[in-house]
């Protein structure tokens, strides 16, 4: 039994390299993006801002896309009020009176409360319907977007021919080590998305920072089929995307410019309540190389906890060897992320690498662990499933 664990997490640690490998090649091989001089952008956009009780952030966002400098006759700004409890609605009202090209949709003038099953995907649902764009870009309310954000996103569609594209998402303004750890590990998964998307084999992005054409949201039936999901409006529909329109071109912006910025969970239940909801769709993840690296990192994961237990129970000299996984990933980690915090300049973050190693092997084994146990969760107020 014994030999037949040690062999088990040999071969996990030997994917695990493979992986850790593989984005490393991958990113690397991504072309990084950059607009022509004098880029002068041609399409309509509509910019949809799903919010829920964010009467304390919307504002911020708003203000950073409208220092964009894009064309206003080619810009529509749409606010989606999802039942806020706050003042999201009449702060965003505020502002349309000086921006007219700020629209605001309330979902409680739109639909009764007995039928919202679906949450984010329908308000931008409702938001792509009356939306007057040929590309739909979708940010959140507690987000922060760069001022060249609209024409990197606007010319990389125009000029790559990509008809969805993901973006980068980090996060600012760490004060803890939880929020730190939690920036480490958001630049290691925008590697992992720009890697999976050049090497075409994995689909992930994120919906703070997306951009797609209207026409291709109809022509795979928008949501259909994965809108009872209550997440996912942005990895499920990548997928579909995929699945169904392989011909269709999927991109990623590799540019430190087009970085759209957020804050860390402040709280270890927030966290974790948070990487619940993430972990809760993947259940309906339909690319079984995705699904495959997933389970991987989990078991890999849950080995490293099983041998520090382990460790500290057996008396023999042999037990230092049940260390070997964990020196593994640290070596793996660090190669890759290493190399990512140079490239969006956050090497400082680098300092608190260790500690976050160990952050990192917790949660994922206590989320990957209760996400299969416990399928309901509170997120902004609502109780999920």
């Amino acid at each position: 039994m014994m030999l037949f664990y040690i062999s088990s997490t040999l071969l996990l640690a030997c994917f695990y390299i493979f992986f850790m490998s593989l984005y490393a090649y991958y990113w690397r091989k991504l072309a990084a993006f950059q607009l022509p001089e004098n880029y002068i952008p041609s399409t309509f956009v509509s910019v949809l801002i799903p919010a829920r009780n964010e009467a304390d952030k919307i504002e911020h966002c708003l203000d950073s896309i409208l220092k964009n400098n894009f064309p206003k006759n080619l810009l529509e700004i749409i606010v989606i009020d999802d039942h806020s409890d706050d003042d999201t609605s009449a702060v965003v009202e505020k502002k349309i009176k000086n921006y007219p090209y700020i629209r605001l949709i309330e979902l409680k003038h739109r639909l009764s409360e007995g039928i919202i099953t679906t949450y984010k995907k329908k308000a931008i649902e409702f938001a792509i319907t009356e939306a007057k764009g040929d590309l739909i870009i979708t940010t959140d309310a507690d987000c922060t977007v760069p001022e060249n954000w609209l024409n990197l996103i606007t010319g990389f569609y125009e000029i790559t021919s990509a008809r969805f594209i993901a973006a980068p998402v980090n996060f600012h303004g760490e004060k803890n080590i939880l929020e730190k750890f939690q920036s480490l590990d958001y630049i290691g998964m925008m590697g992992i998305t720009g890697a999976g998307v050049c090497g075409g084999f994995m689909n992930m992005c994120n919906g703070a920072n997306l951009a797609y054409e209207k026409k291709l949201f109809y022509e795979v039936g928008g949501f259909r089929g994965i809108d009872h999901v209550a997440s996912g409006d942005d990895m499920l529909l990548m997928q579909k995307i995929d699945r169904l329109q392989p011909v269709s071109t999927i991109g990623f912006i590799k540019n430190k410019e087009a970085v759209v910025h957020s804050t860390a969970q402040p709280t270890v239940e927030n966290f974790l309540t948070q990487r619940r909801r993430w972990a809760s769709k993947s259940s309906s993840y339909t690319e079984w190389f995705t699904v495959f690296q997933l389970a991987v990192v989990l078991l890999f994961c849950v080995s490293i906890f099983m041998n520090f237990i382990l460790f500290f129970i057996f008396p023999s000299p042999e037990k230092y060897f049940l260390l070997l996984p964990m020196c593994v990933k640290i070596f793996a980690d660090y190669f890759f992320l290493s190399g990512m915090t140079r490239f969006f300049n956050r090497t400082e973050l680098m300092r608190h690498f260790l500690p976050s190693q160990f952050l990192h092997i917790i949660y994922i084994v206590v989320v990957g662990g209760v996400s299969q146990l416990k399928k309901t969760y509170v997120w902004k107020g609502r109780r999920v499933k």
